[in-house]
């Protein structure tokens, strides 16, 4: 078809006009890659100074103020709060959706509809205790604006303290370590992997000491008597294992927690002296010095990296440069991720045994979901493992 542009004067079906439409449209890729260029150094520039920039319209918590600042809305920031309270009490992220669909709330979208996605993302986002990570996303191709996930193809930048917080830093933390813990719960002696489970607080607790497996709720019914006991998957399910494990009544088990707090109780002085030693023991193994450097380290490496992009030098040692110390410092402070959340859980177990004036009466789910970590169970004693690390042996009568 004949196409004739007045402005420009050319014809189409024209040879001088075709040379003509081809110089143009290489000209006007050329500036929009120009533009593009421009406004990636322009962002990079602005991240380095911890400038952010979110799209709230559908961040749930976050609205914008005058400035484009981010500010808390605090009837969304409740919803956040109640998320992740529930997750941290045992609630899956399904049975978590379920309840604020139940509730009538809605999600970032405005949507009464909620998908475990929502729950997994708003349990992940770091701006959600006023840090953000930048240029999670980078544009591929300048023409088609495709944006793909950012696994360190281009330089990050973290920035502390940017906005109000929503959720508590350890809380937050406490979080992510649940994350990881649910993913893969135990793995059994076959190889199999044994999944999370909320339905009850001794869930993924309870095992076997002769064949390693797992124990399993089960509502039995014995010769017209029904109970509710646990016992190893090995006897329930083929495993491969063989397994003589003895059932054990749920009741019995929780018996066996109250003992073994009490015994804690009891003997309070000796547990409080073990864990100050273990609290001495984990700060030792700090590396908060060796982070540092790292950080101080990786700034340097990437204003120097945007420097040579802009002058289109050879960039390419100090990227492998940035990817080996960001490795290095993921596994700094996964280890002393580690390090904090025990001496968390040795500081609450110390503040349990210092606060709590009386022995238990009575079985608490909440203080065990608290305070036990594992259960082990022998033919004639059950082992209670405290999530502080010390551990109590409970005899069978």
């Amino acid at each position: 078809m004949d196409i004739f542009l007045l402005e420009e004067n050319i014809n189409s079906m024209d040879s001088k006009g075709e040379v003509m439409l081809t110089i143009m449209a290489s000209l006007a890729q050329q500036e929009s890659q120009s533009l593009s260029q421009n406004v990636k150094l322009g962002l990079q520039y602005r991240y380095q100074q911890g400038e952010i920039q979110v799209n709230c319209n559908r961040f749930l918590g976050f609205s914008k103020d005058e400035n484009k600042r981010l500010i808390v809305v605090p009837e969304e920031a409740e919803i956040i709060k109640r998320i992740y309270r529930e997750y941290l009490e045992g609630a899956s992220m399904l049975k978590i959706k379920r309840g604020l669909e139940a509730d009538g709330i809605l999600n970032g979208a405005g949507n009464e509809k909620w998908h475990t996605s929502n729950i997994n993302q708003i349990l992940r986002n770091e701006k959600y205790i006023g840090d953000a990570l930048l240029q999670k996303t980078y544009t591929t191709d300048f023409l088609t604006k495709t944006r793909v996930k950012n696994h360190g193809v281009v330089p990050q930048y973290y920035v502390e303290n940017s906005h109000e917080a929503i959720i508590p830093r350890e809380i937050f933390m406490k979080v992510q370590e649940e994350l990881i813990h649910r993913r893969i719960v135990h793995t059994s002696p076959n190889g199999k992997n044994r999944t999370f489970s909320c339905i009850h607080c001794f869930s993924n607790m309870i095992f076997c000491e002769g064949c390693g497996e797992v124990f399993r709720r089960v509502h039995w019914n014995n010769r017209g008597k029904k109970s509710v006991v646990w016992r190893c998957v090995s006897r329930l399910e083929n495993t491969g294992l063989f397994c003589e494990a003895r059932t054990v009544l749920e009741s019995t088990l929780e018996q066996v927690m109250v003992t073994a707090i009490n015994q804690a109780l009891c003997d309070k002085d000796h547990f409080l002296i073990t864990l100050q030693n273990n609290i001495e023991t984990v700060i030792g193994h700090q590396n908060n010095h060796a982070l540092s450097e790292i950080d101080k380290r990786l700034v340097e490496l990437q204003t120097e990296l945007v420097k040579l992009a802009s002058s289109k030098a050879d960039y390419e040692k100090v990227g492998d440069e940035i990817y080996r110390l960001r490795e290095a410092k993921q596994k700094a402070q996964v280890e002393n991720l580690g390090r904090d959340e025990m001496q968390k859980r040795i500081t609450d177990m110390s503040s349990f045994l210092k606060e709590q004036p009386n022995a238990l009466t009575e079985f608490d789910e909440p203080l065990v979901r608290r305070l036990i970590e594992k259960v082990t169970v022998y033919e004639d004693k059950f082992t209670v493992e405290f999530k502080s690390g010390v551990t109590v042996d409970v005899e069978v009568k």
